[in-house]
């Protein structure tokens, strides 16, 4: 099996691991790297023994597949690019700024005939390997994924920047139709929404309560939910889980069982990018497709639409 040429756009906190894992996975060779900073693309390019690319035409002339991992601002315009080139695509989370982009990129990869994969990476985290399969059709689902400020991730809110990953994992869940959403948000230490919380209601009646922080003092990333017959609680730090059910025995009173379950010790974003690299030779629909990105992303605006009557609403009682 000839391995996939490889090239990553922007090697900063992520880019550089993607860079990374296509020199080590075998279904891939890393042919070069690019960033906005030339010494960062040059000092991953040295300790990667890879090749600089400084113009976008270049690399893509040389690969086959690329990581796109600038700032969530620049993905639909470097995304674009490297689809109108044929080339099959990973872009970081979220698939882009705006759902009109989405649908654009989305739309560009059908046309190209390429594989185009959104970077949701919890979908890969070993936990979900172990406790997907207890999870039928949830009536409740909260979450709570916090982490410390940082100032990478700011071009963009608090929903964009986090809560999307709980918002395609709720998608993955087959939930049906949103119907309803409330949400509030406040800016903290940036320019735009830092902490926010958000209840989606679904036609179906499962509901979800999404909490996220970029400001907080302790990292959390928890996943719990709760179903007619059980209740499940996900770690995706320590990747543990946990399956509460009803057991019933002949003349006694229900009792619950616990049952604890640990994912291994696989790297996420290896086993994303060894997905996304069998998509694209296969021609497979991507574990996270463009289209699921697009989704995601559309709550994501629904939720901001109804931070901001939030935020109005408030102000107008002073």
């Amino acid at each position: 099996m000839t391995p996939l040429r490889a090239g990553v756009i922007g090697v900063g906190h992520l880019g550089q691991h993607h860079a990374r894992l296509y020199g080590s996975l075998p279904e891939s060779r890393l042919v070069g790297v690019m960033d906005q900073s030339a010494d960062r693309a040059r000092a991953i390019a040295d300790k990667l023994g890879t090749r600089v690319f400084s113009e976008v035409h270049d690399l893509l002339s040389q690969v086959d597949v690329v990581s796109v991992a600038v700032p969530t601002s620049a993905h639909y315009q470097v995304a674009k690019a490297c689809l109108l080139a044929g080339k099959h695509v990973l872009v970081e989370k979220p698939i882009a700024v705006s759902l009109t982009e989405a649908q654009e990129l989305v739309s560009l990869a059908r046309q190209h005939g390429c594989c185009f994969q959104v970077g949701h990476s919890e979908r890969f985290n070993p936990v979900m390997q172990v406790m997907r399969p207890h999870i039928g059709r949830p009536v409740f689902i909260e979450s709570h994924r916090l982490s410390s400020f940082s100032e990478r991730g700011t071009d963009v809110d608090v929903v964009l920047d986090l809560m999307i990953h709980d918002l395609d994992m709720v998608l993955s869940f087959s939930p049906g139709p949103v119907e309803d959403v409330q949400a509030a948000g406040v800016p903290v230490l940036s320019s735009t929404i830092d902490i926010a919380n958000a209840r989606i209601q679904f036609k179906s009646g499962c509901v979800a309560n999404l909490t996220v922080s970029r400001v907080s003092t302790n990292k959390m990333r928890r996943l719990r939910l709760f179903q007619r017959d059980n209740y499940l609680s996900i770690d995706f730090q320590t990747r543990q889980g946990m399956v509460c059910r009803r057991e019933y025995k002949t003349g006694e009173r229900p009792s619950i069982v616990v049952e604890h379950l640990q994912g291994g010790d696989e790297e996420p974003l290896k086993l994303q990018l060894a997905s996304f690299l069998q998509s694209a030779r296969t021609g497979a629909r991507p574990v996270v497709s463009g289209e699921d990105g697009a989704l995601a992303l559309e709550l994501a605006h629904q939720i901001l639409k109804a931070i901001e009557n939030f935020v109005q609403r408030h102000a107008e009682q002073g």
